[in-house]
Formats: structure tokens, sequence, C-alpha cells
């Protein structure tokens, strides 16, 4: 089973890895200040930010292969 998931809220997919904010950073996707991110799945805010949800995810699920680093 993969760690992130299209149905996940952003706030735990936050949680789950420190370079998740990198990764939603780098699609213009500004969830550690977005009241949306409270509330929203990945996909609600892929979606509102005209992102593909699955590379999103696909992006987000390689985290969990690579070493968590510090931002």
């Amino acid at each position: 089973m993969t760690a992130f998931h299209r149905d996940m809220p952003i706030l735990e997919a936050l949680a789950r890895h420190p370079g998740a904010r990198e990764v939603f950073a780098r699609h213009g996707m500004n969830c550690s200040t977005c009241l949306g991110a409270s509330t929203g799945t990945i996909e609600d805010g892929a979606v509102l930010h005209q992102v593909d949800p699955d590379a999103l995810v696909e992006e987000l699920n390689a985290l969990e292969h690579s070493p968590a680093r510090s931002l």
C-alpha cells in the first residue's frame, strides 16, 4: 500500500514526510500556508492548481524511498 494517495488530507501529507512541502511548492502549491490545506485533499489541491493529481501522488510516494531532509 502506498503512503500517499489522492484522498489523503493535505495536512496529513505534510506531516508524513518533511519533503512533501517541497514537492507541493514545486507545483505552485504553497500548502503549508494555505487555509485550504486544513480541509482539502491532495486531489482537491492538485485540481485547484491545475496539477495532475496522479503525478503529484507519484512524486510524493517517491519521498518514501529517499532520505528525509530538513527544510
